[in-house]
């Protein structure tokens, strides 16, 4: 019994372990367990083979190799230890794809536009980070909680902000928008990494809130987006913040609205009651979102996200209400105006297929005159950046040589405009 026991155990083991390479897509319900197993396993791989090395050594002790189903599971377990480290390996490609999305975007030589330097800026790993992943903080940034930026229909909404504790001033401005289908999740839990590394290095970080479906309908939540930038041109002054310099950033749900909020900067239909306020933003940084509600391309592979949309956020079938669903796309909304992107998607993500994200890409390169750079990340899943991890750290600081050249170059824009407009007035 012990020996078939053990053997269970590997198989069991060995799944999660197969699935970080080879997930499944369809049907909608086993590609969402798909994704939290790869998930989990791609992103936690040494964590994963640290269980199944205790799970051994227990199983030697009661003596599951005294038998053959017992021998059978310790091959496959030494097998299985050996894909979980050429996982954890492979997370270090994203190093080499980040910086061709990046030189591909920005030039050859965008390193030398940053600040003092940025030509060394590589990621260093923090062992002690991703020995204990779900423990997230820094000692040099301070986090202030629950400040509210709106009241809507009664509803409150509250933004947390980060900045460093010595309170530089002149800071630029990461907008962070959660993810969770538009129907869960909140402020606390996404980006973590990605802000308070940011923050560390004088950015002023806010997360925000937003109203969830089904008891919010489209376009409630980008609505809400609107606000949250028009908060942030006032009051993040207060803490340290330029806000003449905002980028908006977001993950799944999130980085649809993060797109759509760059795409439609100063739309009336959706800043009701405040049009006058100014909304725009300099860049998006866009992590696997969802770019085409229509899915006019045919990307996707099951239909739990179309049901999501018709039944829970857009509460109108596309069939009887297309234009809606256009304009809730950032993929219909590209003008040649569009600010400066980064779109970063899994190439194993199960949720949010990755084809939408080249096709997206490509058709802002098509329009806009704006660098758009983008990075598959080789064997990340939806949601890869969550927690710390080696292919995290390697992603967060591309994000930061991204935004700080191009916060560089809007500071030398804005010295070269000044003695201009002086010496035309």
């Amino acid at each position: 019994m012990v020996s078939w026991a053990f053997l269970l155990v590997s198989l069991w083991g060995a799944w999660f372990t197969w699935n970080a390479y080879r997930p499944i897509y369809r049907p909608a319900p086993l590609a969402t367990i798909s994704f939290f197993a790869g998930w989990l396993t791609s992103e936690l791989a040494m964590h994963h083979l640290a269980w199944q090395l205790a799970a051994t050594f227990v199983f030697a002790w009661a003596g599951a190799f005294e038998e053959w189903p017992g021998r059978i599971g310790l091959a496959i377990t030494v097998a299985s230890w050996a894909a979980l480290y050429r996982c954890q390996s492979r997370a270090r490609e994203a190093a080499e794809v980040m910086e061709e999305a990046l030189v591909s975007a920005l030039g050859p030589d965008y390193r030398r536009e940053g600040p003092a330097g940025i030509e060394k800026w590589d990621p260093i790993i923090e062992w002690r980070k991703l020995a204990m992943p779900f423990r997230m903080r820094h000692p040099e940034v301070t986090r202030v909680r629950n400040v509210e930026y709106a009241q809507v229909d009664g509803t409150r909404l509250h933004l947390d902000v980060y900045h460093r504790r010595d309170r530089p001033v002149g800071c630029p401005v990461l907008l962070q928008i959660h993810g969770g289908a538009w129907i869960l999740g909140s402020k606390d839990e996404q980006a973590l990494p990605l802000m308070y590394h940011l923050a560390s290095h004088g950015w002023v970080c806010v997360s925000i809130n937003y109203r969830l479906s089904p008891r919010a309908t489209f376009p409630d939540p980008i609505v809400d987006v609107k606000r949250a930038i028009a908060w942030i041109r006032a009051h993040a002054a207060e803490y340290g913040a330029d806000p003449g310099f905002l980028v908006v950033t977001g993950g799944s749900a999130g980085g649809h609205l993060a797109a759509l909020a760059a795409l439609t900067a100063n739309d009336p239909e959706y800043q009701p009651g405040f049009e006058d306020a100014d909304t725009h933003v300099d860049a998006c940084v866009a992590f696997y979102g969802v770019y085409d509600f229509t899915d006019s391309q045919g990307h996707y592979r099951n239909r739990g996200l179309a049901r999501l949309l018709e039944r829970q956020v857009m509460k109108v079938p596309l069939a009887s209400a297309r234009e809606a669903y256009e304009r809730a796309s950032p993929l219909a909304r590209i003008t040649e105006q569009a600010p400066p992107f980064l779109v970063i998607h899994g190439d194993r993500d199960t949720l949010v297929p990755v084809e939408e994200a080249r096709h997206f890409v490509a058709q802002l390169r098509a329009r806009t005159r704006s660098p758009v750079a983008y990075a598959e990340i080789p064997g990340a899943q939806h949601a890869f950046e969550i927690f710390p991890s080696i292919r995290t750290a390697i992603v967060v600081h591309g994000v930061e040589r991204f935004v700080t050249v191009l916060h560089a170059r809007a500071r030398a824009a804005r010295s070269t405009a000044a003695p201009a407009a002086s010496a035309a007035s």
